[in-house]
């Protein structure tokens, strides 16, 4: 229970200021620096693989965009699936608790391993209905059926990825809840390293590789997805007292039937939650794919690249989660709300920056794409309407991580789901559907529903309801 004489502090804290001192910003820098670095250079590298496919027609770029907006539903749901046991796994690290971290990533690999299964067969037996969601039917006989072709190419070499990605998520992942940034950081860049070089030699066939194009890019992502894993455990083997939950990891490997019921309950509702978000997202590209296909090209390349900038406002989201959990577990309660604070001031002041660097580059990047003049056009504005938006995007995210750090579930999957289905998607549907207005206008009016999602987090975070320790005293050290 809090003293009046802390309650007192921490309403100065929130009314006077939102700045932490030197050892908060270096605490976070320490967690937030290594994922910005990694993620950031991933989307570079996710830029280039886009650029090469797009070197090589419109349609393949098209194609594997669809393709990737199918996978980035799978992607999301592990995302969603571990972050639900991650949330206790961040609280053990703050208890000092090493066999509850490990218990939970049992739980984890066990079950992205049931999702990889039930997604490689559910992509396997409808591949063709999937894609061809995504193709207007104003698209001629002959792009269609093209089209398609490179999207089923692209998509079935893409499967054979999927149980390697799981299995680094759930460790590197892991990894990150207790601080240890570093190591996820040197895989993911090894790992991209090779998927460029790949790139080169198999798309365009260069020293005297097979030009294979689309597929191309499939396999050297695929191989890549491999590397990454081998490094995160040759890492491990080399420095084993560095990450001592993985010791004993595999050795009576099963998961207490008393852990189970508490990590289902927030794992099953943020998967779905995950899962609902991200289908939103598919949906809001197929709403879009009804003006034709220059409309997913000129998004595709949008998404590529405004992902690079939003690896700021995602990363600290990340590290805010990570903090806040943290002081959760430790039963830090006044500075895990003073954190969250803290937290949505970097991160919205973090957005105004890079909004403007990112609206200031937007008409040079689609330049370098192999397409129309249109194309490259609408792309660069719907960048810049990106830009406006990020650091009201950003505030979105670490209000999420937030009440997620905290076990509220419930509220977390309200938060996202009715904006997203109760807002985005309909304003979507609608304005594309039912209106003449420009593909970039209706990409506005969907943006703004960004706006009432950020007023409701902001009260959420206000009243305080997800402050709550999950797992207990602190361990003596």
């Amino acid at each position: 229970m809090e003293t009046k004489e802390e309650a007192r502090a921490y309403r100065l804290t929130v009314r006077e200021s939102l700045v932490g001192d030197r050892q908060f910003y270096k605490r976070v820098g320490m967690i937030v620096l290594p994922i910005i670095v990694q993620n950031t250079l991933s989307n570079v590298v996710s830029l280039l693989d886009n650029v090469m496919v797009g070197r090589v027609g419109t349609l393949p770029m098209s194609a594997v965009a669809i393709s990737n907006q199918l996978l980035f539903v799978f992607y999301v749901c592990v995302f969603g699936l571990l972050a639900g046991a991650g949330i206790y796994g961040t609280q053990f690290f703050g208890k000092g608790d090493m066999e509850g971290v490990r218990n939970t990533l049992r739980f984890k690999i066990v079950a992205c391993m049931i999702l990889c299964v039930a997604v490689i067969l559910l992509f396997s037996l409808a591949q063709d209905p999937l894609i061809r969601l995504y193709i207007a039917d104003t698209t001629s006989e002959a792009e269609a059926a093209a089209t398609l072709a490179y999207g089923k190419q692209y998509l079935s070499i893409m499967l054979i990825g999927l149980i390697p990605t799981g299995i680094t998520q759930c460790v590197a992942g892991t990894m990150r809840e207790g601080g240890k940034t570093i190591l996820p950081m040197v895989a993911s860049m090894t790992a991209m390293t090779v998927n460029f070089f790949l790139n080169l030699l198999l798309i365009f066939g260069y020293l005297g590789f097979p030009r294979m194009g689309v597929a191309g890019a499939a396999v050297a992502t695929v191989i890549s997805r491999f590397v990454e894993v081998f490094v995160i455990f040759i890492g491990y083997k080399r420095k084993p007292e560095k990450y001592r939950f993985m010791k004993g990891l595999l050795k009576n490997f099963r998961v207490p039937k008393e852990l189970i019921p508490p990590l289902m309950k927030n794992a099953m509702p943020l998967l779905l939650n995950e899962f609902l978000w991200s289908f939103s997202q598919a949906v809001l590209l197929q709403s879009y794919s009804v003006r034709g296909i220059g409309a997913i090209a000129s998004l595709n390349i949008c998404f590529t690249v405004s992902n690079i900038f939003n690896e700021v406002f995602l990363s600290l989201g990340s590290a805010a989660g990570i903090v806040i959990g943290q002081e959760l577990g430790a039963n830090r309660l006044i500075s895990a709300k003073r954190s969250a604070w803290r937290m949505a001031a970097l991160s919205f002041t973090a957005c105004l920056v890079s909004g403007a660097v990112m609206f200031l580059v937007a008409p040079l990047i689609p330049q370098v794409y192999n397409t129309e003049n249109e194309i490259r056009e609408l792309a660069a504005s719907c960048i810049r309407v990106v830009s406006v938006f990020m650091p009201i995007n950003a505030l979105c995210n670490v209000f999420y991580f937030t009440l997620r750090s905290g076990g509220k579930i419930l509220v977390t999957f309200l938060f996202d789901f009715c904006f997203a289905w109760g807002g985005s998607v309909p304003v979507a549907f609608i304005v594309t559907h039912f209106t003449d207005l420009p593909v970039l206008w209706c990409f506005v009016l969907v943006q703004c529903v960004e706006i009432f999602k950020a007023g409701t987090g902001f009260f959420l975070i206000k009243r305080g309801k997800w402050i709550n320790n999950l797992v207990g005293k602190p361990v003596a050290q």
